[in-house]
């Protein structure tokens, strides 16, 4: 706008053409910003066109301001426009998805300093949700399965009262699991046998099909009895069975093999005092070629627990760190090597974890055992020392499973005590018998061994839930196309409210493996429900997390905080606050300051309610695991 000041010369104003020509024309100039037009509008960005209609050659800045919160200044975010013209455009970018925002153009001038135009809005738009996730069920079953614990409910049990698990995918196209003899308040003996089956086509759903094995196996009485014979020890009338962690994977097609663990509970000389150590373990061998029929051949006698202390079993009851067994024969995993090796590792919380050939055909040890006391020397074929925890005879580490992927071995191991400390470490060879490394390099294949690491699970605990404890003792399967998963029991926390030894309460948990760059496992933080595979894009994580560093801390829940990823890639909440991120869309992989790599995948988020599907990532740094979870 222009406004004109005519000033008329001493004697011309009422004689207007007798004046003199000699007219002076003053303009006083007011700037004025049009109202911007915003275009072009997208998921992330917008095209704002601003006018400047009344102008003047002293302005030093032209640009926009705008912000999701009203009344948008310099002081909000800005985008200067760096030339002359009156008319101009510039591009918003890095918006959030389906967000209001509140735009002014402005103008600063020596004379007249900053000037605004009115506020302008507009929204991004809206991606919507693709037909896959739109039209995608969560999981409906309870994480308390206590109303249905008893076993005349065992149909709906699905994974509820799973212990120790093993899974391997079938010809038939499922995957069948077994598991150690446990569940809430016994309710499984009732239904009899021993290494309980369920299958499933899709992970989530579970068909509970019974025990694998109608009754212990009488080798294990005799076997146990022949050696107590040569001790000149009695014999045990009615050992005490115990039906743990077993193992089971295909062969070949038409060839199943199952090895598994029975523990005789009864000591050595329970007549001696101080007290003696338990029995010794055995592990047996069943065959079958049809899973879903659920009946197996038994094949025998594999190992079982071996001495390298001769026939000194003795120990102070309160005393486990002068442990008897060098090798405790429980825990078995099975391997077979690209050359068609075939090895059983197996061991608990002795000396150690240990390796032993098998025979391809029998799927026995390819040397014929001594008797399984002596010396060290004399107990060399019941296997070669892969893993320790440290030089200890009695060490918190057990129950190993190892799978080979990309010229690697990798050995998941669980550690501490399994009711609510139980934690999930792997490391890895490029041959069956190590040595074995961690992530930070620790050989743990030493004589002096070495705590492994990364942590690939530790009890932990996202907001609005009692979170997970006790959760190892992991199998480690793929659905024979590069896909991986890791499954593992779990239990709630000790005093839950409203749950009657809440701590007893075992589900079930299967969770994606995604591989990292450097090729090591990570385990997601939320468990498997078969959400759409549908590639993260860039827009979905910007918004607020939940963030959990999973650092090892022995029998403590690690909890979230919150994490907020802006869309202008800041870091504005959490452990990495004032840092930027980015998004490597083909990798899908979330990178904090081009330095920590975080992998994402789609999953469910059990805690929310009703549940939904949402977006997770995992990664480490050095000894620490990073879990998040995206709050919708």
């Amino acid at each position: 706008m222009k406004t004109f000041l005519y000033i008329i010369l001493s004697g011309c104003m009422l004689l207007l053409g007798a004046c003199s020509d000699k007219v002076e024309v003053v303009e006083d100039v007011v700037i004025a910003v049009d109202k911007p037009v915003v275009e072009d509008i997208t998921y992330s960005s917008a095209r704002v066109s601003v006018t400047i209609s009344s102008s003047a050659p002293s302005i030093t800045e032209r640009g926009v301001c705008y912000s999701t919160a009203p009344n948008p200044n310099t002081l909000s975010n800005v985008v200067k426009y760096t030339g002359t013209e009156d008319s101009f455009s510039v591009t918003l970018e890095e918006l959030a998805v389906n967000t209001m925002y509140y735009v002014k153009a402005y103008v600063i001038d020596k004379e007249s300093g900053l000037v605004y135009s009115e506020v302008q809005t507009f929204s991004t738009l809206d991606p919507g949700i693709p037909d896959e996730l739109e039209n995608y069920e969560p999981p409906t079953y309870s994480d308390d399965y206590t109303p249905i614990a008893d076993w005349i409910n065992h149909d709906q049990w699905n994974l509820a009262n799973v212990h120790d698990p093993t899974v391997f995918k079938a010809e038939d196209g499922y995957y069948y699991m077994y598991q150690t003899d446990a569940s809430y308040g016994g309710a499984a003996e009732k239904g009899g046998g021993h290494f309980y089956c369920r299958r499933s086509k899709d992970l989530v759903y579970w068909e509970y099909l019974g025990g694998s094995m109608p009754e212990v196996p009488a080798w294990v009485k005799e076997k146990l009895n022949e050696y107590r014979s040569t001790l000149g020890l009695d014999p045990i009338e009615s050992p005490n069975y115990g039906y743990w962690a077993p193992v089971a994977r295909k062969v070949r097609d038409g060839l199943y093999r199952l090895y598994y663990s029975i523990v005789i509970d009864n000591p050595i000389e329970p007549d001696h005092n101080p007290e003696a150590w338990g029995e010794r373990a055995f592990i047996g061998l069943m065959e079958t070629s049809d899973p879903a029929s659920n009946v197996w051949q038994d094949k025998g006698f594999v190992i079982c627990s071996s001495s390298d202390k001769g026939t000194d079993w003795y120990h102070n009851p309160n005393d486990y760190w002068s442990g008897y067994f060098k090798w405790n024969a429980i825990d078995p995993s099975y391997i077979i090597t690209p050359e068609g090796q075939h090895w059983l590792v197996y061991g608990s919380w002795h000396s150690g974890i240990a390796a032993v050939e098998l025979d391809p055909e029998t799927g026995k040890p390819v040397e014929a055992l001594p008797l399984p006391w002596g010396t060290a020397d004399d107990i060399v074929p019941y296997g070669t020392t892969i893993a320790r925890r440290n030089d200890s005879r009695w060490q918190g580490s057990e129950g190993p499973d190892i799978v080979y992927r990309d010229n690697y071995y990798y050995l998941f191991l669980a550690y501490d005590a399994v009711d609510v400390p139980y934690n999930t470490r792997v490391v890895r060879s490029t041959s069956i018998l190590g040595p074995y490394y961690g992530i930070d390099g620790t050989n743990v294949s030493e004589a002096s061994g070495g705590e492994a690491f990364p942590l690939v699970t530790h009890p932990y605990k996202f907001s609005d839930s009692n979170g997970w404890v006790g959760i190892s003792h992991c199998c480690v399967f793929s659905d024979e196309a590069d896909n991986w998963f890791y499954a593992s029991q779990a239990r709630l926390p000790k005093d839950v409210p409203g749950i009657n030894a809440s701590n007893a309460v075992m589900m079930g948990h299967v969770r994606r493996i995604l591989w990292t760059e450097d090729g090591w496992p990570l385990v997601m933080p939320e468990r498997y429900g078969a959400v759409p595979d549908i590639p993260v894009e860039e827009y979905e994580l910007a918004g607020n997390w939940e963030y959990i560093e999973l650092k090892y801390e022995y029998g403590t829940q690690q909890t979230s905080v919150r994490l907020t990823l802006t869309a202008d890639h800041k870091v504005t909440a959490g452990p990495w606050e004032g840092k930027s991120w980015s998004f490597d869309e083909s990798k899908q992989m979330l990178l904090i300051d081009n330095a920590v790599k975080l992998y994402v995948v789609r999953e469910v988020d059990w805690e929310r309610q009703p549940r939904t599907h949402t977006i997770v990532f995992a990664g480490y740094e050095g000894q620490t695991t990073h879990w998040g979870k995206r709050n919708k």
